[in-house]
């Protein structure tokens, strides 16, 4: 069962908290709703500075009812913060790319999306595929649901996948808000390219509705200008188009601008330890206030930085950062 292989995963990652941690930190008694609080002080300081702001988190979407059932009492006040949900690995990618999601995490995952839909929240689904026969099964199977779809064999996101030849119903339509989005680019890792112009070249030249991408080119540092975001808002054929910046609030990462070479585990007291699937990342708590001030509500802010540049909107990930800690 869907839930039995989430609880197997919350015990394997709790058995190794408890042999590594040693912070002897205090942990909320309701997680989910602490992650929640983040993304709606997120989302309100964003909209204070751009009505407008599209707010995405990806994953975790157990959070948008209270208790984490399909029929618990609707977490509105996380729904009216949100604009849409990205799901990884809905069709394609559970368990390594290409190998499809069972039907029961597929029914448990669909319960919740559905749940956006009705709330008249977009959904994007990412599938890691490994075919050609495979990306256009998940190009029909989400379009049937009224999802729109990143469908790719580079499970590191770091090129424009060359099949389909062209967007999935693209077209060179003006793109208002996100309900006009038919089609989608994720793009977060920008080494394969030569230059930063040739990143922004092959950005410039894609077709696509809706863009995410990273606020930094690879270096983590050196972030993009306002005038490179305003050149990637028109689509290749025409059209303006919305960008959109990937920013991850449950862990923290090394290769950050915010990182300080002294940072260890415990020191700051909200850093925990390095994830063991993802070199360089780490995990935080991040109800702290103090880790929090990293991503949004001052000019030295993440978000800041992201809604200075220029960006439609942002891209949440690690939203299920709490399931680590429950």
């Amino acid at each position: 069962m869907a839930l039995i292989a989430r609880c197997a995963a919350a015990i394997c990652s709790l058995f190794f908290f408890a042999c590594s941690s040693g912070n002897g930190i205090s942990i909320p008694d309701d997680v989910r709703g602490e992650m929640r609080s983040f993304v709606i002080g997120l989302s309100d300081y964003a909209r204070s500075k751009n009505p407008d702001f599209i707010v995405i988190p990806q994953n975790g979407h157990e959070l948008v009812t209270m208790n984490g059932e399909h029929d618990g009492t609707s977490a509105q006040d996380y729904l009216d913060a949100i604009d849409g949900g990205g799901q990884e690995d809905f069709n394609y990618g559970y368990d390594g790319d290409g190998v499809p999601t069972p039907d029961d995490e597929k029914a448990w995952l669909k319960g919740f999306l559905d749940i956006l839909e009705s709330n008249s929240k977009q959904v994007l689904v990412i599938d890691y595929c490994n075919s050609e026969t495979q990306i256009d099964d998940s190009y029909s199977k989400n379009d049937g649901y009224g999802y729109i779809t990143f469908a790719t064999t580079d499970r590191e996101l770091s090129s424009i996948p060359a099949y389909p030849a062209a967007p999935y119903e693209g077209d060179n339509e003006n793109i208002a808000s996100l309900a006009d989005a038919k089609n989608f680019l994720y793009l977060l890792n920008s080494a394969h390219y030569a230059s930063n112009a040739a990143y922004l070249a092959a950005l410039q030249g894609a077709g696509h509705d809706l863009l995410i991408i990273d606020l930094y080119y690879e270096d983590g540092v050196t972030a993009l200008s306002s005038a490179d975001v305003t050149s990637l808002k028109t689509k290749s054929g025409g059209g303006n188009r919305l960008v959109l910046a990937y920013m991850s609030i449950g862990e923290a990462e090394d290769y950050r601008y915010y990182w300080h070479d002294s940072w260890r585990p415990g020191h700051p007291s909200w850093l925990d330890h390095e994830n063991p699937d993802w070199e360089g990342n780490y995990r935080v708590h991040f109800w702290d206030p103090d880790w929090q001030s990293i991503i949004f509500g001052n000019d030295g802010s993440y978000l800041k930085k992201i809604l200075d540049a220029g960006f439609d909107g942002v891209y949440l990930d690690l939203i299920d950062a709490y399931e680590y800690y429950e």
